[in-house]
């Protein structure tokens, strides 16, 4: 079970993710994603995701990366 704080980061990055992608801010959504996958990458490192939360949240992490590819100007 993550826990709530960490849930409520996890989800605010990843609410920022989508509204860059909905509004079709590519640069922004770029730097969300990193920023994102730094965060959840952080969390596992201090302990604060199990290994279990780790891979569900960096499969959502990878899933957003891949509908990115073609982001570049």
């Amino acid at each position: 079970m993550v826990k709530r704080k960490i849930k409520q980061l996890l989800e605010g990055k990843e609410q920022e993710l989508k509204m860059n992608l909905s509004n079709n801010y590519k640069d922004l959504a770029r730097d969300a994603l990193a920023d994102y996958q730094k965060t959840i990458e952080e969390c596992y490192q201090h302990g604060d995701l199990k290994e279990k939360d780790y891979l569900k949240y960096r499969a959502n992490a990878a899933d957003y990366a891949n509908r990115m590819v073609g982001y570049h100007h």
